[in-house]
């Protein structure tokens, strides 16, 4: 008797049901029990699309075609609704990438979880609520009583995914679905939530089929790995087969895209031209009331760095630690409590919005995702030209300079007539870059500009920067959670907890030799850490 708890034989997924436009093309896995089997690819390799099949959730203009989905036996494809909705939560529960948007924002968060039970089982009210708070205990959430009553947004983000994960396993399923579950989470954060996977897979016998992106998180926590590539299975293999020995290039370059924990070669410090300073830097929130003073939190505090010509600074730390707060302050988005902001050799901290403009030219920044920050009704060349235009530069000169960006970040020009959606979101983060650059700004501040991306178009974005760099002279702040983002990019690293800075200096001596505890921590908890992805080997085997 087959102990699989989940079985896909030739999946086919197409979009209209037309048999030429398939999206996912055959795809055949098996987890057992107690199993993590791992589905890696990048964007558009149909990852997500067959756990959707899998949870009867697909959109309408995408059905399955050809080939069947078996929990422990029992066919799902074409089960009737009423089934299907039996099942989840019981049979089969999925975590989603983004728990902010999967959670209901005006309802409490211990309710939301109850909801599963009320609908799901026949417990009183007492029941449910013991049940939950059973449930919030055992995936490590603090001051239980304190969570239940809580809104989604009062939550940080490892939080909020604890309770996704407590909604998913609140009635015990036989298989747990996690849809990128880490990708946005700060590596400490990522590294609790990976630990909580593997214990209640243990505890709960329940196996897990892991979506992810991230080699390193595979490295972590997969038992068997299945790589898709356009909806086509590449391979699949034991992890430890696959990080030593993949069986095709396309496996080979995604690990080979992996980037790696050792810092890059110290550059030799060329211009020493200061772009960026700022002295005694802080930003609090709070302590202001018309009744009383509300909580002061010190968001930023005394924060003095300085970014050279050509090089890159780098601020890494978990999430609230500030990184983002002083990003924004240097870009005058929100306006510092204290200190100095230096950019073109001018104190830019206390100008007003009217005296600001004209140095805004100086300064530019690149957000995290893309499709948020380009408006979607605009074609891209429109977007890319509104900064010169408010400067006065005529309409055709800025328009040929857009060309002449996107081609410089590896985009055909004629590319300035189509909207952002036509574009894949790596093709986006570099349409993001153009739109920076025709400012011709010194400075380039980039904010988590490639923690959303595929390790591939990662390393093509970084390269872009890389490249950017040497030819026009920028100087970068670069704010990332990924330390080896950080060690592949950055010449210098700051480390921030909780608003202050704890080791600033070389890349190489803060990432590859730290002195404080905290970074020490830190570099402990990223996935991958013990791999030399690039050469197929542990970090341990190295001649």
């Amino acid at each position: 008797m087959s102990n699989n708890i989940l079985d896909i034989n030739n999946l086919r997924i197409a979009l209209n049901g037309d048999e030429d436009k398939q999206v996912v093309k055959g795809l055949n896995l098996s987890i057992e029990v107690g199993q993590t089997m791992c589905l890696v690819g990048e964007s558009g390799s149909g990852k997500s699309l067959s756990a959707l099949a899998t949870m009867g959730l697909l959109p309408s203009v995408l059905s399955p075609i050809a080939g069947s989905i078996e929990l422990k036996g029992e066919e799902l494809l074409g089960a009737a609704p009423a089934r299907m909705r039996a099942l989840r939560a019981t049979g089969v529960s999925m975590i989603f990438q983004e728990p902010m948007t999967a959670l209901n924002p005006v309802v409490r968060v211990g309710q939301q979880i109850e909801e599963v039970l009320e609908f799901h089982s026949n417990l009183s009210k007492s029941e449910r609520r013991k049940r939950v708070l059973e449930m919030m205990e055992h995936v490590h959430l603090p001051d239980i009583e304190k969570m239940y009553r809580s809104f989604p947004h009062q939550l940080s983000g490892g939080q909020r995914q604890r309770i996704m994960i407590a909604m998913a396993l609140v009635m015990r399923p036989q298989l747990l679905i996690a849809d990128e579950p880490t990708t946005a989470l700060d590596v400490t954060t990522q590294a609790q939530i990976l630990k909580l996977i593997r214990e209640l897979r243990e505890e709960q016998g329940a196996a897990v089929l892991f979506i992810t992106h991230d080699m390193g998180v595979v490295s972590e926590i997969a038992d068997d790995v299945t790589v898709l590539k356009l909806g086509e299975v590449m391979e699949t293999q034991k992890v430890e087969a696959l990080l030593r020995n993949p069986q095709t290039e396309y496996t080979r370059g995604l690990l080979r895209s992996v980037p790696s924990q050792v810092p890059r070669m110290a550059r030799e410090l060329g211009s020493q031209e200061i772009v960026l300073g700022t002295d005694n830097l802080c930003k609090t929130y709070g302590g202001k009331g018309f009744i009383k003073k509300s909580r002061e939190v010190k968001a930023a505090q005394d924060i003095s760095i300085k970014l050279m010509k050509g090089r890159t600074l780098g601020i890494v730390g978990e999430s609230g630690s500030g990184k983002s707060t002083v990003a924004r302050c240097i870009m005058r988005l929100v306006d510092p409590t204290s200190g100095s902001i230096t950019i073109g050799g001018k104190d830019i901290a206390n100008l007003s919005q009217k005296e600001l403009k004209p140095e805004r030219k100086n300064f530019q920044i690149v957000f995290q995702d893309p499709m948020r920050s380009l408006n979607p009704r605009i074609e891209v060349g429109q977007s890319i030209i509104e900064g010169p235009l408010n400067f006065g530069v005529p309409y055709n000169e800025a328009m040929d300079r857009a060309r002449e960006l996107l081609e410089l970040v590896g985009l055909p020009g004629s590319a300035v007539d189509r909207f952002p959606h036509q574009f894949s979101g790596g093709q986006r983060q570099r349409i993001a870059i153009a739109r920076a650059l025709a400012m011709d700004p010194d400075v380039l501040v980039a904010d988590e500009a490639v923690s959303a991306l595929d390790v591939s178009v990662q390393a093509q974005v970084l390269e872009l920067l890389a490249e950017l760099q040497e030819r026009l002279g920028l100087g970068i702040l670069f704010i990332t959670h990924d330390l080896g983002v950080a060690a592949q990019i950055c010449d210098e690293v700051i480390v921030m907890q909780r608003g202050q800075i704890v080791e600033y200096g070389p890349a190489a001596q803060v990432l590859g030799e730290p002195q404080q505890d905290y970074t020490k921590a830190l570099i402990a908890a990223a996935p991958g850490k013990h791999w030399d992805f690039a050469n197929f080997r542990p970090f341990s085997e190295a001649p």
